[in-house]
């Protein structure tokens, strides 16, 4: 990470401003790019609804907890988690 001397880029009343709050101190502005949320981009968030949405409506359907947990390979805890959202 670069350092810029804040007197070389900000406008002297902005200057004066920060140094009320922060005098000498060092500062760190974060970017104003919004972050993505997980899985948006590469399609996992999009992958585990779907399959949860499926799980919820095999149980609806009559489908045992344990059946489903060997079924998609997950433990009968997380089933439940799926299943009483």
């Amino acid at each position: 990470m670069k350092y810029i001397n804040a007197a070389e880029i900000l406008p002297e009343q902005l200057l004066r401003e920060l140094q009320i709050y922060i005098d000498g101190g060092v500062l760190y502005v974060p970017k104003a790019s919004t972050k993505k949320a997980w899985g948006a981009v590469n399609g996992t968030r999009t992958f585990y609804q779907e399959r949860n949405r499926e799980i919820q409506k095999l149980f609806q359907e009559g489908y045992p907890i344990d059946a489903l947990a060997e079924q998609y390979g997950l433990a009968c805890s997380t089933i439940k988690k799926i299943i009483y959202v």
